[in-house]
């Protein structure tokens, strides 16, 4: 295996390294049901490594999402992806005591995995001492997504509307939040019955973020068009950024896997440029790259056949 260095090295679009990824890594979680199981990849050199907690959508694993996981391992992160309980690699039963918590027991795995930092540093071979614990960010998408903010300050309203528990973590300086839920008050009456905790408030989602939506993204359990995927940078305060995705679909062009199921609108150049995007936007946000987020977003909005537009507030 490659010497470690210990001097921070910035990583850049254009200058990827070889990676090592260890799974499955294990964290005790008394009172779970079962240990959460993860994968960390990290890239085989450099120090100071920002992290990176990424919640996987629906019935995904931590195997998943490789377009965007291995991307961002290879340009400098500390990438790790929890297999939440609802993943269909777990099976777990439709009647199990644990599914109408599931939502929050999938907040609970994400902040498990930074109080396991030191576990996950030791099963990686060469990675001891190399994280950088001030600069950690997370990122998610579908329901996944919905799990990051929490983390950033988002809240789940009660039925009553008031907001619930204060979930977010100081530890998380920035997230990227892909295809997230709007607000629960354009919910079906499915989905309003089914997933009561999909009613969000995002008042106080103040840590900063890249919101990333697409405008063709009609999902079934909204009444609502591709908009409401763009409540979270509406609706949230302080340093937020829209990504809008043209074309874009659920799956933004093929981020769970290429060849998934779910992947309906497959764009290569669309997830090509949100590997670009979401790692300039995190190196800015954890202060690694002060000019690579600028490049890429002046990039974006120079081009003569733009893939997407963003807002910033």
């Amino acid at each position: 295996m490659p010497e470690a260095n210990p001097a921070h090295t910035p990583r850049t679009a254009d200058a990827p390294v070889t990676v090592l990824s260890a799974k499955p890594v294990v964290l005790p979680a008394p009172g779970r049901g079962e240990d959460l199981r993860v994968r960390v990849s990290a890239p085989a050199t450099g120090g100071d490594l920002p992290v990176l907690v990424f919640s996987h959508g629906f019935g995904w694993s931590m195997d998943g999402y490789a377009p965007l996981t291995d991307f961002w391992a290879a340009h400098g992160f500390v990438v790790v992806q929890p297999t939440h309980l609802d993943s269909r690699t777990l099976a777990l039963p439709a009647d199990d005591p644990r599914t109408p918590h599931i939502w929050r027991i999938r907040i609970e795995d994400l902040k498990r995995v930074l109080d396991g930092l030191d576990v996950l540093e030791a099963a990686v071979p060469g990675l001891a001492g190399r994280l950088d614990r001030d600069r950690v960010a997370v990122a998610g998408h579908s329901w996944g997504a919905q799990t990051a903010s929490t983390l950033l300050g988002a809240r789940v309203l009660g039925p009553d509307g008031v907001p619930g528990e204060d979930l977010s973590d100081a530890r998380v300086k920035a997230g990227v939040l892909l295809a997230l839920t709007g607000l629960g008050d354009d919910l079906t009456p499915f989905a309003a019955e089914h997933f009561p905790f999909m009613r969000p408030s995002f008042d106080t989602m103040t840590t900063p973020a890249l919101i990333v939506a697409g405008d063709s993204d009609r999902s079934p359990l909204s009444t609502r068009g591709p908009d409401w995927f763009t409540d979270p940078y509406t609706h949230s305060p302080g340093s937020k950024t829209l990504l809008t995705l043209f074309g874009a679909e659920h799956s933004l062009g093929g981020i769970p896997g290429y060849e998934a199921a779910e992947t309906t609108d497959e764009s290569p150049e669309r997830v090509a440029l949100l590997q670009r995007l979401t790692t300039a936007y995190l190196r800015d946000a954890l202060h690694l790259d002060d000019t690579g987020w600028k490049a890429a977003a002046t990039e974006l909005e120079e081009a003569p056949h733009p893939l997407g537009e963003l807002r910033s507030k």
